[in-house]
């Protein structure tokens, strides 16, 4: 089942789903502007600029088609080159007014190769990570926790490690010798290896975006005024509220990005 109209709905919806929540949070609107791509689709551009909470957010849905990969697409994969594709997505960028909220990024994406009488090739990406102004232990402990939550079912500990790794190792500025943020999940060619089947890989790419559809703020009963909204703003707590320090290790090595602030990753 790699049929784009399928998985066309649940991405427009989980747009709509987080700027309904998100205009909740803040308090006033997102202005909407839709395009269109010479070559082919369009999409649907929701922002919001001095808001009560957000000083710019926005969350961006494309679909894009062509007759030809783009060059980008092919390098690690040529004998893909010539085909049709097919490419769609949301996306996520969200800048707290208070400098003692961290920024925050997500996106996930679907990209299929078809050739006629050839079966198509497809493949889901993605993550989420965190980028503070002012590191506090707490951000780290809440944002790590709900990156792991959302993977575990999809392949336990292991895979949360590996996208996790993943996610440090793409985000590190090599020309500052440093980690962009505290880090997160991220993930590429889910399916293109022929390894992970389409429930899976869509299941995992799901689990992700579904952390960023709930902007609650898990210690505070003032969400606006709270070091760990934009945290929050993209992961979903725990029924109970705030995670208690016993989830965690006591020796957990520092998460990359935030050895100097001694946050933990999840153990």
């Amino acid at each position: 089942m790699t049929n784009p109209a399928i998985i066309k709905p649940w991405f427009t919806d989980l747009q709509q789903r987080i700027v309904r929540r998100l205009e909740a949070f803040d308090g006033k609107p997102f202005r909407a502007d839709g395009w269109e791509r010479p070559g082919g689709g369009g999409g649907l551009t929701r922002v919001i600029e001095e808001g009560d909470f957000f000083e710019r957010a926005g969350v961006n849905f494309s679909h894009v088609m062509g007759d030809g990969m783009p060059a980008s697409a092919t390098a690690h994969r040529p004998e893909l080159a010539g085909r049709r594709f097919e490419a769609m997505g949301v996306s996520l960028v969200l800048h707290p007014r208070n400098p003692y909220c961290p920024t925050a990024h997500m996106n996930v994406r679907f990209f299929v190769a078809l050739a006629d009488g050839r079966p198509p090739v497809w493949w889901f990406g993605g993550g989420m990570d965190l980028t503070p102004y002012y590191a506090f232990e707490e951000d780290v402990r809440h944002f790590h926790a709900t990156c792991k939550r959302a993977v575990l079912p999809f392949g336990g500990e292991a895979e949360y490690a590996r996208l996790k790794d993943w996610c440090d190792r793409y985000f590190f500025l090599k020309h500052r010798n440093e980690a962009r943020g505290v880090g997160g999940l991220f993930f590429d060619d889910l399916g293109a290896d022929g390894c992970t089947d389409f429930d899976t890989a869509f299941g995992l790419t799901q689990a992700v975006a579904m952390r960023s559809s709930t902007p609650t703020c898990p210690s505070s009963s003032d969400a606006r005024t709270c070091p760990m909204a934009s945290a929050s703003a993209i992961s979903s707590p725990t029924a109970g509220g705030a995670m208690s320090n016993s989830t965690w290790s006591s020796t957990a090595a520092p998460c990359s990005g935030c050895s100097q602030a001694g946050a933990p990753n999840p153990s």
